[in-house]
């Protein structure tokens, strides 16, 4: 058995003074409060990993977007918003400065010159490289605690999770 955690203390807080909360709602604040606190606990720790290639999360999932997409590595910035949801102009702004480094190039469409192709550049597909490795080096440490059998429980659990929410 685990040792108790920071949100087994709310929960009996919450169990102490609110008697008339269900113990399955209960049940779930605490899977819900174990998520965020996990959240919270994750993020500095990717943010530090890409802060030593020079890069923001944002940053790095529009490089890996475009990594991802494989040869020639270019989509538009509408494909690239739709898939990282996000607002038009916040693309613009992480475009921007991906472009200010050398590791995007933005140029018209030949086949729509009302469009904007964005394309990975060498030294963008380089740095990508290096950062999804130390990337998931990284993501393999924080799930150490955990054996295998135990993650492929959990990511089965999360995927339902999810699935229900987006078709909520």
């Amino acid at each position: 058995m685990p040792r108790r955690d920071a949100v087994d203390d709310l929960v009996d807080q919450w169990r102490h003074e609110r008697p008339d909360l269900s113990p399955d709602g209960l049940a779930a604040m605490a899977t819900i409060g174990r998520l965020g606190r996990f959240a919270a606990l994750v993020a500095p720790r990717v943010e530090q990993v890409f802060a030593g290639h020079g890069l923001r999360t944002g940053e790095f999932d529009v490089l890996a977007a475009l990594r991802r997409a494989g040869e020639p590595h270019v989509l538009t910035p509408t494909r690239l918003s739709r898939s990282l949801m996000l607002s038009p102009a916040a693309m613009t702004h992480r475009l921007d400065r991906l472009d200010d480094a050398g590791w995007v190039e933005r140029r018209l469409d030949p086949e729509n010159r009302r469009s904007i192709l964005v394309s990975l550049t060498d030294a963008g597909r380089d740095l990508v490289d290096r950062a999804v490795a130390d990337h998931v080096v990284n993501e393999q440490r924080i799930l150490g605690p955990i054996d295998a059998d135990d993650r492929a429980v959990l990511d089965t659990l999360l995927r339902r999770l999810l699935a229900g929410l987006e078709d909520a």
